[in-house]
């Protein structure tokens, strides 16, 4: 076994990799090996930090010394003064608050100690591609704890533990799983959802590519509890890093003997298969992917019956989002008490969030339900840029509601949220500030929906596009008071009739922007302007 004094971990996950770190990687090595360090010093390709906005990362152990926007040229000084000299390279330290107080080190940073990390435990600290290392940090200790119980006393563990569905809809896991495990079946399916069709969503596909063992530990426990011999994870086809990472993953599990046949020599026996999507936004949606799996077309179904009963290929069938699976080694390794422990009450645990927008501190954040959104803001977020101020909050991505800086307040749970007039959703959270025209912003979403819309059912396929229209003509100042009106009768109509959530939810942003930002509606429908100067009449007015 070799030792290294030091140890350097470059984030490899893909908003990094498109900044350049795979050439800061290559150019620390070889830099390394020219000043003769090679023996002394290791460089890991890891996965995501988190700190998005301020990569390509780079964190140096063991002192734990945060680097931001690092480019291949900073290399030559970061070996010479940090590696060879001890020297931090200050000009590359995170330029926050932390900088000010004389931090140095990535936990002390407010954005990282104002988290809780729970499923991006390893993440930014582990070579994904090592299952050496993920097992070093516990890895695969639950699924040995859970086979030594009964399949009934895993699910009572996680229907104690209070863990809701992280995919959106917040459905209990346990209840979940114990529907499958109940239902007859000569075979039965595991499917983890990896489909990200939302935009501004990417924290499944960061979770899988800085942890992907958390995720396989996590699907092997429910297999093995609701009585599944066979899994898949469904991935959206542009997620090559992360599908790359998984198939590597897999292959290792199996060499360990992690998946197969008798696991832990316990009898069960599980494996998984990947299945690639075409990627369409609906296929999200649990029935449509079963769907897609099957080489259908990609719309849903209607229910019932549900898939815990009548699933893939017509046998029972539970579906669980990646992050919702990546959170059952915690539960099962620390206790459903300890889970409850974190969170609220009806919520508990924690939530991660992709924070992007204009945010100065955009990226991958994980923190206790419950954290109000003024915290996560400001306090993680770090505010909002360039002195502006803060207009809006998307949350639970785009079929989410908008909410005003009157509700900031808000905590960031399921039960709150919807209280709100909002959702928790996928777990995107957009922030923007005072330069944006909230009509040009819904008309933004609208766009999406009626692209997406699978066409299936006349609510959603008719509603999205009429709604669109609708909105399209508030912002070219040729609405009236009925076509607000006509707005609501549609939106209701799409919320009641329907197939899924699609179709159900598309009307969200424009009624709560209706609800909160209604100054903005009146400027465009009775005095013909707009009042951030963003479409196409205010040139006229100013």
């Amino acid at each position: 076994m070799e030792f290294f004094r030091s140890h350097v971990l470059v984030c490899s996950g893909v908003n990094c990799s498109f900044r350049g770190s795979r050439s800061v990687r290559a150019a620390l090595v070889e830099e390394i090996r020219a000043q003769g360090l090679d023996k002394e010093v290791r460089v890991i390709e890891t996965g995501c930090f988190g700190l998005c906005e301020a990569g390509p990362v780079m964190v140096i152990y063991p002192e734990a010394v945060h680097y931001c926007r690092v480019v291949p040229d900073d290399v030559k000084e970061i070996v010479e003064e940090h590696l060879r000299k001890g020297r931090i390279v200050d000009r590359l330290l995170y330029k926050g608050e932390a900088q000010v107080k004389g931090v140095q080190t990535w936990r002390q940073i407010d954005f990282y100690s104002r988290q809780k990390r729970v499923v991006l435990r390893n993440c930014g600290l582990i070579d994904p591609d090592s299952i050496d290392e993920y097992i070093a940090r516990e890895g695969y200790e639950a699924l040995g704890r859970a086979l030594r119980m009964q399949p009934m006393e895993v699910i009572q563990a996680v229907k104690d533990s209070g863990l809701r569905g992280r995919g959106g809809a917040g459905f209990p896991t346990g209840l979940k799983w114990d529907f499958t495990a109940r239902a007859a079946g000569d075979q039965k399916y595991l499917i983890c959802n990896a489909d990200e069709g939302e935009p501004g969503t990417f924290k499944d596909r960061l979770i899988l590519e800085g942890d992907p063992h958390s995720v396989i530990e996590g699907m092997a426990i429910a297999a093995y509890a609701i009585g599944a011999s066979k899994g898949f994870i469904y991935f959206r086809g542009e997620y090559k890093l992360s599908i790359d990472r998984l198939t590597h993953a897999l292959e290792q599990a199996r060499a360990y003997g992690l998946l197969g046949k008798n696991i832990f020599d316990s009898g069960f026996s599980f494996d998984i298969e990947i299945k690639v999507g075409a990627g369409a936004y609906v296929c999200g949606e649990e029935t449509a992917l079963i769907n897609s799996m099957e080489g259908k077309r990609g719309e849903p179904r209607f229910k019932p019956p549900y898939p815990a009963s009548v699933g893939l290929w017509g046998k029972p069938t539970c579906v669980n989002n990646v992050e919702t699976l990546a959170n059952i080694p915690s539960i099962i390794r620390q206790g459903a008490d300890w889970f409850r422990s974190i969170g609220t009450a009806k919520c508990p645990g924690t939530k991660v969030f992709t924070l992007t927008g204009n945010i100065n501190n955009a990226g991958l954040i994980e923190v206790p339900m419950g954290i109000t959104l003024r915290e996560v803001v400001y306090d993680i977020g770090g505010g909002i840029p360039h002195g502006r101020a803060f207009k809006m909050a998307q949350t639970g991505g785009t079929s989410g509601g908008c909410l005003p800086e009157a509700l900031l307040d808000v905590p960031m749970d399921i039960d709150s949220l919807a209280t709100a007039g909002s959702a928790l959703g996928s777990g995107a959270l957009m922030i923007m500030d005072d330069s944006h025209c909230i009509i040009d912003v819904v008309k933004c979403f609208l766009q999406f929906f009626r692209h997406e819309s699978c066409g299936q059912c006349t609510p959603c396929r008719e509603g999205t596009q009429r709604l669109y229209e609708l909105v399209d003509k508030i912002s070219r100042m040729e609405a009236t008071e009925k076509d607000v009106e006509l707005i609501r009768r549609l939106a209701r109509t799409m919320e009641d009739a329907s197939l899924c959530a699609l179709g159900q939810t598309a009307p969200f942003p424009v009624l709560t922007t209706m609800r909160f930002f209604p100054e903005e509606y009146e400027a465009h429908i009775v005095h013909g302007m707009c009042p951030a100067g963003v479409c196409a009449a205010a040139s006229q007015i100013a």
